[in-house]
């Protein structure tokens, strides 16, 4: 397995990346009322006695610094909303102890990668023979400085199996606590193309919806189309 030591770091540029949610999970609006984490920390102690309900939506906030949270852009909840709703089967480069914000090149890249997933998802829940699943397009633009290089290996390395993440979840757990805030890398459902795991939202400057989509999950993924302009 590569080091991740041995990847090269890329220097700052902004860019903008694209992701799919479900559209089911709306943005949390304490995130984006507040602009520095002393605010968010009174309100959110406010709004928590009469909201019971605030605390499921905001998630588990001790897996994240608020020191990370980048208070005050557009979108703050999008950006903060994969590390404290952070899945517990992992994902590539995570074991499911901390979040990773994931980002494509392209929003036909980041539907690629949606369609994938859902479908695993899907085919393991019993009996389920038709679902249909609204789904929300975002654009995240981020400064990828600091970030970890992994373009820079071959497709067939470990780290893209299709169906393993045994060698990439390790990288992602040894790039994390040497303070990289994340990684570029191949597409692996999109070939061609490439994403990002951010794993920390820091460097993100904004995420702005775009435009919603409609799978319909049939035995298998059999339609995915957009719905909005």
């Amino acid at each position: 397995m590569v080091a991740a030591s041995a990847l090269p770091v890329l220097p700052g540029r902004r860019v903008t990346g694209h992701r799919v949610v479900n559209s089911k999970f709306p943005p949390i609006a304490i995130f984006d009322d507040v602009a520095s984490p002393e605010d968010f920390a009174a309100i959110y102690e406010i709004q928590a006695l009469t909201n019971p309900r605030l605390r499921n939506l905001a998630g588990d906030l001790s897996l994240i610094s608020q020191r990370e949270i980048p208070f005050g852009i557009p979108g703050c909840s999008y950006a903060v909303a994969p590390f404290t709703h952070v899945n517990p089967d992992g994902s590539r480069f995570s074991d499911g102890s901390f979040g990773v914000l994931y980002a494509a090149d392209e929003a036909s890249t980041a539907l690629e990668e949606v369609a994938y997933h859902q479908g695993q998802y899907w085919s393991r829940v019993p009996e389920l023979h038709f679902d249909r699943i609204v789904l929300r397009g975002l654009t995240c633009t981020f400064d990828q400085g600091g970030l970890a290089d992994g373009l820079v290996l071959d497709a067939a390395d470990p780290i893209y199996a299709s169906d393993s993440y045994a060698a990439s979840r390790p990288l992602g757990s040894a790039l994390r606590p040497q303070g990289s805030p994340g990684l570029r890398y191949r597409s692996v459902r999109a070939p061609g193309a490439s994403c990002w795991a951010l794993f920390t939202p820091k460097p993100v400057e904004s995420v702005v919806q775009t435009r919603h989509y409609e799978m319909i999950w049939n035995g298998a993924v059999s339609s995915l189309h957009r719905i909005t302009a």
